[in-house]
């Protein structure tokens, strides 16, 4: 079997460091004495040699909380899961073989705690929760770690809140946080200051296509067109080359640039995307909604009888539109994280325009609408391309900041429509 970190694709460096910290984890745990070491923190010589050793060298060294920055596709949580298995694994390596690693990546270790915001945030009464829970003692003997995905949507309260525990951690606890970068709007910068930052790279497409073929057994073609077209997000380039759906949503969206005849043919092609979107995230959620909403209403008394599984039913209201109201959130996150997708496709076509403009040795990211491109960067010149890629980075700016996704959709196609 292969190694927790054989599916970290394409990064060789941050591999290394966690392999290092890993060694440095297993060696303070055969010194009972010696805590984590906090980054940046100076050797302790009353902590024995292996703490001492493991903050000798910079970058080697085991520390109680870590930041693994990177673009969406590079792998940040696959890094932050394949760590947490090494540092759980019985020899200290990550063997993937042993009971600690096949749970951790199973998701069913019992030290190991996962937080994937539902909704458009992570609330402070979660983290608090979270950090309470963390505190106690690693059941397994080894360390209670903690997965912040999306570390960048904790509100401030939340954020405070594990600023605090990450101050002053327990002796065994190890927290890992996920975010797309540093920047003071992505994580605070106290936090990050208690960090130790492990930056992870968009993958090259041809270790994308390398591990398609190796782990999923997809035919070398399809995957190195997968991978291109997936612009180095891994899941991504999977689920196009194995899902006929998500093939028929790309080429839809790469056919808006043609459909911009005129104001209403704009407009159209806005509502077209905005409803794609919401398409998608509908079917993906709908399970898991109808999943959930049946499990509470079995666990408050539903289909039971006598007065008083009545009378819990009706005592149980607020709980369903509790539950109502988060899946609502976690509805309006997939489905921008659907627009999102149709949007990073969208920009990969008009910098396909922009290097046919530019006649520059760069392989496009779609081979299937490199004619179209080529024939848009002729109509448009190297500039208006450029416009027109702005605009759908502007548009993905405005939903990021909370502006309604229909009227930033509608003013990038505007732009594209008048170039």
């Amino acid at each position: 079997m292969a190694d927790v970190f054989a599916d970290l694709v394409g990064q060789d460096e941050a591999v290394a460091t966690l392999r290092r910290a890993a060694a440095s984890a297993a060696a303070l745990l055969s010194a009972p004495t010696a805590p984590p070491a906090r980054a940046g923190a100076a050797p302790d010589p009353t902590a024995g040699p292996a703490a001492a050793a493991a903050t000798a060298a910079p970058g080697s060294g085991m520390t109680h909380a870590w930041i693994f920055t990177g673009p969406p596709g590079s792998g940040r949580s696959v890094a932050a899961r394949a760590f947490t298995a090494a540092l759980q694994c019985v020899h200290g390596t990550g063997c993937g073989a042993c009971p600690g690693c096949r749970t951790t990546l199973a998701g069913t270790h019992a030290d190991v705690r996962l937080v994937v915001p539902e909704g458009l945030s992570i609330g402070v009464d979660e983290m608090r929760a979270l950090v309470l829970r963390a505190a106690s003692t690693p059941s397994g003997g080894r360390w209670q770690v903690v997965i912040i995905s999306d570390a960048d949507r904790l509100t401030e309260a939340a954020g405070n809140a594990l600023l605090k525990a990450i101050e002053e951690p327990p002796p065994r606890t190890v927290f890992l946080l996920c975010a797309p970068s540093t920047h003071p709007e992505d994580v605070s910068v106290t936090i990050r200051s208690r960090c130790r930052i492990v930056p992870l790279r968009q993958p090259p497409a041809a270790a994308v296509a390398e591990v398609l073929v190796r782990r999923d057994g997809i035919t070398p073609d399809v995957a190195e067109w997968a991978a291109a077209a997936a612009q180095g997000h891994v899941g991504r380039a999977r689920r196009l080359a194995r899902d006929p759906e998500a093939r028929g949503r790309r080429d839809a969206v790469l056919a808006v640039p043609r459909r911009l005849t005129g104001v209403g043919a704009a407009f159209d092609a806005a509502s077209a995307l905005i409803e794609a979107a919401e398409a998608e995230a509908a079917a993906s959620v709908a399970e898991i909604d109808e999943a959930e909403r049946a499990a509470l209403q079995t666990a408050l008394g539903a289909g039971g009888t006598g007065r008083g599984a009545a009378g819990a039913m009706r005592g149980a209201a607020g709980q369903l539109k509790d539950l109502e109201k988060r899946q609502k959130s976690r509805a309006t996150r997939t489905q921008r994280d659907a627009l999102d997708r149709a949007l990073v496709d969208l920009a990969g076509f008009y910098r396909d325009a922009l290097v046919s403009a530019l006649r520059a040795p760069v392989a496009p990211v779609h081979t299937d609408t490199a004619a179209l491109a080529r024939a848009g960067a002729q109509k448009w010149d190297a500039e208006g391309a450029l416009r027109r890629l702005e605009a759908v980075l502007e548009c993905r700016v405005a939903i990021e900041a909370n502006v309604k996704p229909r009227i930033a959709v509608e003013a990038m196609i505007l732009a594209l429509w008048k170039g």
